[in-house]
């Protein structure tokens, strides 16, 4: 059974312009990205939010997991006389094939939901640690700007159709089927 290791942002200290931090949003999403996964047979383990960096890439480390997954959102760099908006899908430059592939399939899918398809791209790094220090083909994916109050609201209120974008990606780079989740049952 394939397996990812999830990394939703740890950073409790990013503000999104809404209200709520990167970490709190992050965690929604990988929280709503639960019954897809299940649903797929895709198992998953996620970091702990008071976890370090070097402890995420030491637990993502711990298992031959097909996939690490980190998610993110960012702040426009100073300098910029307005708030920038996009989505970047990040893989380590020099990385197997897995992490460049897996970032370009997830970009394609997130095109199709994310307002500003133009802004949606894939960037290759050599810096980040968790792409750079993982075993796993590894992928960072900045789903915008917090302090871009467009990206924000976006964000806000599209958690279950993001996670369900990304979860489709995932399915799609491990050639698995996607199956969506049974609904619940009403509780009488």
């Amino acid at each position: 059974m394939p397996r990812i290791y999830i990394s939703p942002s740890t950073q409790d200290f990013n503000q999104f312009i809404t209200g709520g931090t990167e970490e709190y949003y992050m965690n929604l999403i990988a929280d709503a990205m639960v019954p897809y996964l299940r649903a797929s047979g895709i198992e998953f383990t996620r970091n702990n939010p008071g976890d370090s960096i070097s402890k995420i890439i030491e637990r993502s480390n711990e298992y031959p997991y097909d996939l690490h997954l980190a998610l993110q959102s960012r702040a426009t760099p100073e300098g910029h006389d307005e708030p920038l908006q996009g989505i970047d899908v990040y893989h380590y430059a020099v990385s197997p094939v897995g992490g460049e592939r897996a970032a370009y399939i997830i970009a394609e899918n997130l095109r199709n939901i994310y307002p500003e398809p133009d802004v949606v791209h894939v960037v290759p790094d050599f810096t980040l640690r968790e792409l750079s220090l993982t075993n796993a083909p590894a992928v960072m994916v900045g789903l915008g700007y917090y302090d871009n109050i467009e990206d924000a609201s976006w964000i806000e209120n599209n958690i279950d159709q993001i996670a369900r974008n990304l979860t489709t990606s995932v399915a799609q780079f491990l050639q698995v089927p996607f199956i969506e989740p049974a609904p619940p049952i009403p509780v009488p």
